[in-house]
């Protein structure tokens, strides 16, 4: 019972003692000249209190639903529990490629990417200044050790003591006006002194523990900026890996619809020379021939472009990827559906936001140290050192000397200063709410428009792969017509022309859903779940496969 009592009694003067500050800041406010020892009274009380707000995280506003009905294409689906803990994110979300070339490029990201090296540098400077905020929380030590040789002037300060250099009494009652200095006064001497100087400040108000809040806000700050940097990055690497397997599929393309037209021409030839048919037959398929050759230098050139921007993305010369990945590949398949979880989860997945966050909770740290500068400082100021005019005495105990005490300061008239400081910390605290909801709002619509650009562009190459097939069907029995001799070859030229685009139009979405998918990573903050796709994702995969 006694105990139960004791913690409850513990607890009453705590909250006594932090309505106390309250009150005291409150008067202090109002009134910056209290008493002193009032100030001093109530210090120790103050010191587990710091002035300012205190940091609470905001709710970032997002629905706890499926992105799916997010976007409009699916019925709602609730979370089970929006406090479970959040799944996994994969680390290797590009092995859902399956391409090993692109994972060992991926794999290189973090410590051969420039910009990276450069967001990891500035994470560390921005714990070294951390490290600089906190050091004000303890004393300061300094040593010190000095030898001077000095003769004072007999016509300066110890001129007032005796008489002048004219033989003129030096003035006043300051000097007897009689006998002049002594000389032992005048001449010159050495002073050896060395000892040790300590302050510190207390954190009576919580000023410098708001300081070390800012400072350790910044860090997260640096750490967040470092880790979207390394997203952009990797999602960089494979956007550009996917162009540059699109260019070498466009390459292929644009290869056998040269052969293709080759053989067409052939035919028109041999027809020509056996007197079936005309010149311009032969002319119509020469000169498409040279049409998809045309393409071929500036396909070239946009793979060349492809490499070369890899390997910038890897801090390597340019074309020094070129031996690993001239050789051309296929696009890696891409899965129809993913497990993506809820938009409310994007608050602690996505970068900017957690970034945005951190920058707030600086902000509102901010003010607790702009609010402190209205409160007297109060430091222990101390110092221990031995003097002697000779330095064999210098080692002795009677050259000892001592002065501790300590010195408080308090803001009277600053002009202005201070309550100009707290409005423009205020301010900045509430411009970094406003950026917060904002880059929430921006993080919403990326993956809500990055998941409808990857679904409707995965039904968009559905059609332009059927397309391609009927071309190419239509293609083989227009040659047929005209070889036996019931077609034009215009209906063979047109069926050539058809299949060409319908190919480059199918290999280009391929590449975009490709794309979009590396996006969608993007646009989630660094992944997706590592869980299997609900019954409902199942669903649809099922559907695009049908279709």
């Amino acid at each position: 019972m006694r105990a139960a009592w004791g913690r409850i009694s513990v607890v009453a003067l705590l909250r006594i003692a932090c309505a106390a500050a309250g009150a005291y800041r409150h008067a202090l406010r109002r009134r910056p000249l209290v008493n002193l020892p009032l100030c001093l009274f109530l210090g120790p009380l103050l010191a587990g209190c710091a002035v300012g707000p205190n940091f609470v995280p905001p709710d970032p506003g997002l629905p706890a639903t499926s992105f799916f009905a997010t976007a409009g294409h699916e019925p709602t689906q609730r979370h089970a529990s929006t406090s479970a803990p959040l799944a996994p994110l994969d680390p290797d979300w590009w092995a859902i490629f399956h391409d090993q070339r692109l994972t060992a490029l991926e794999r290189r990201v973090a410590e051969a990417n420039l910009d990276v090296k450069t967001a990891t540098l500035r994470l560390a400077e921005s714990r070294f200044e951390r490290n600089a905020a906190a050091s004000a929380q303890l004393p300061g030590l300094n040593g010190n050790t000095s030898y001077e040789r000095e003769k004072p002037s007999k016509n300066g300060l110890l001129g007032l003591f005796g008489q002048g250099a004219g033989g003129q009494s030096a003035g006043g009652s300051f000097g007897s006006g009689t006998g002049g200095i002594p000389g032992n006064l005048t001449a010159p001497f050495s002073l050896w002194q060395y000892g040790f100087d300590a302050a510190w400040e207390l954190d009576l108000w919580g000023k410098i523990r708001r300081q070390v809040e800012s400072a350790n806000a910044q860090v997260e700050v640096a750490a967040e900026q470092r880790r979207g940097v390394l997203i952009t990055s990797l999602a960089e690497v494979a956007r550009d890996y996917m162009q540059l397997r699109g260019v070498q599929m466009q390459i292929k393309i644009a290869k056998d619809n040269l052969e293709t037209a080759r053989q067409i021409l052939n035919v028109s030839r041999t027809r020509s020379e056996s007197g079936l048919t005309t010149g311009l037959d032969v002319e119509n398929a020469a000169a498409q021939v040279e049409a998809v050759r045309a393409q071929l230098p500036d396909l070239q050139r946009q793979q060349s472009e492809a490499i070369n921007a890899l390997s910038f993305l890897l801090g390597e010369a340019p074309g020094a990827l070129a031996g690993i990945l001239v050789t051309p590949h296929a696009l890696p398949p891409t899965p129809p559906c993913l497990p993506l979880g809820i938009p409310s989860e994007l608050a602690r997945r996505r970068p900017d936001i957690r970034q945005a966050e951190a920058q707030l909770h600086a902000a509102t740290a901010n003010i607790g140290v702009a609010i402190g500068d209205f409160y007297p400082s109060v430091k222990l100021n101390g110092s221990v050192g031995f003097q002697a005019l000779d330095l064999k005495n210098l080692w002795k105990g009677s050259s000892l000397q001592y002065a501790l005490g300590p010195n408080v300061t308090l803001p009277i008239f600053e002009g202005g200063r201070l309550k100009a400081t707290l409005a423009m910390r205020t301010a900045q605290q509430r411009a970094a709410a406003i950026a917060y909801h904002e880059t929430v709002l921006k993080a919403w619509h990326d993956v809500v428009n990055a998941l409808v650009a990857y679904r409707t562009e995965q039904e968009r190459h559905l059609h332009l792969r059927a397309q391609a097939v009927h071309a190419r069907a239509a293609l083989g029995l227009a040659r047929d017509r005209y070889k036996n001799g019931v077609a034009q070859f215009i209906t063979v030229l047109d069926a050539e022309r058809t299949l060409l685009q319908a190919e480059q139009q199918e290999a280009t979405s391929e590449t975009t859903v490709a794309i979009d998918l590396v996006a969608l990573y993007k646009a989630l903050g660094g992944g997706w779940e590592t869980t299997f796709p609900t019954a409902s994702h199942a669903a649809v995969a099922t559907l695009h496969a049908a279709r």
